[in-house]
């Protein structure tokens, strides 16, 4: 019995040192584990920052391209445009050239004239050209050129008295200048 008993004392130490190994173990691996998560949250933080910073700069793209879209289809017809105005100059001058005496003789072809015009000018406001009307205000760099200056003691200095071109733009933006001649100062 004795000797039962120390087998079963033996095995019984055995047992428990394999355990106490096979406890270290886990210990161990628990540790690793525990290590190995901290690394995977830090490398998924670092990834979820990743991901949302493409994702914000691929919005932002996104948003800067459509930009980009809708103001080329606005200007697109910019170069066209300003072609076209100088047929409208000349339309206008036709009707101008007309005096009084003429006018009798050419109703129709006048009134030919000034349907091309209007329907000319209703193309235009369709596609945002617009005229801009300076005569008689104060003097803007941004909108005009000046081409002479005359005195006039009745207009403040810089008054636009007659208009020699035309001022136009596409959709708030400057297509053409106006060519003026305004007033000086004495």
């Amino acid at each position: 019995m004795k000797d039962k008993k120390k087998n079963l004392q033996e095995k019984k130490d055995e047992f428990m040192a394999e355990n106490e190994a096979e406890l270290a173990q886990q210990e161990l691996d628990a540790e690793a584990t525990d290590t190995q998560l901290e690394t995977l949250k830090e490398d998924y933080a670092k990834l979820k920052d990743a991901f949302l910073r493409v994702a914000a700069e691929s919005e932002n793209t996104k948003r800067r391209c459509q930009q980009e879209i809708e103001k080329n289809s606005k200007y697109a017809i910019a170069s066209f445009a300003k072609e076209l105005l100088s047929v409208a100059d000349n339309l206008q001058r036709a009707l101008s050239a007309v005096d009084d005496n003429t006018r009798s003789n050419c109703e129709a072809f006048i009134a030919g004239v000034e349907m091309t015009q209007k329907e000319l000018f209703h193309v235009f406001e369709k596609f945002g050209v617009k005229k801009v009307d300076c005569m008689g205000k104060v003097f803007d760099p941004n909108l005009e050129r000046v081409v002479q200056e005359v005195e006039d003691a009745e207009k403040p200095a810089g008054t636009i008295v007659a208009e020699l071109q035309s001022a136009w733009t596409i959709n708030d933006r400057i297509l053409r200048e106006a060519m003026v001649i305004v007033t000086k100062a004495k």
